[in-house]
């Protein structure tokens, strides 16, 4: 598993790949975290912008990087058509971005993981003090890192570090595991601040 949670498979099929689930009959395509049930307006929304122009393509059986990345794309519209919340918008671009990682695509995977952390920032910004946000914070400074914003990461992974009501001591370990990677691979770059973390 990379460390911001892309697994993968030695043998098999790769679970990812079936994530989404496609309606044949009008293409809405969700998560198991996406709406249960579609509120009218959101149905007419949807229809508006995906549905008229569904062609019933079929995504049942196995499916390939190609169509797995199809149904995530077509997942991201229909979220994006009926309203759904930025952290379902945030987990669609960043398993876009896993299956771009996938393929060998660093561009694609880059500009992806760049929109999912952007959508992240948001889910901080709305529910920051609602949620146990440690592998939140984390998942935050870990695409800062990959993406090369890595005085941003250090922000990131030191919060998680410094914030004494944080409790999760794995995602401790990870952000001092990912900010010391940073110093590795800047050679004390600098910008990045090397009281940020302990």
């Amino acid at each position: 598993m990379d460390s911001d949670f892309c697994g993968y498979y030695e043998k098999g099929v790769n679970p990812d790949f079936y994530v989404v689930k496609v309606c044949p009959g009008c293409g809405y395509a969700s998560t198991d975290n996406g709406f249960e049930r579609l509120s009218d307006k959101q149905r007419k929304s949807y229809y508006d912008v995906i549905g008229s122009n569904w062609k019933g393509l079929q995504y049942s059986g196995e499916r390939t990087g190609r169509q797995a990345m199809e149904t995530y794309k077509l997942a991201l519209l229909a979220a994006q058509a009926t309203g759904a919340p930025d952290r379902i918008l945030s987990g669609l671009l960043h398993h876009i971005a896993w299956l771009y990682r996938y393929e060998g695509n660093v561009a694609q995977e880059k500009r992806f993981l760049a929109f999912a952390l952007e959508s992240y920032i948001k889910v901080y910004e709305l529910e920051g003090n609602s949620l146990n946000n440690a592998r939140l914070m984390f998942l935050i400074g870990e695409l800062n890192r990959r993406i090369g914003e890595w005085n941003e990461a250090v922000k990131w992974f030191s919060r998680v570090v410094s914030d004494k009501r944080i409790m999760d001591a794995a995602m401790i370990r990870a952000c001092r595991e990912q900010w010391q990677l940073i110093r590795e691979e800047m050679g004390q770059h600098d910008g990045i601040k090397s009281e940020a973390v302990v």
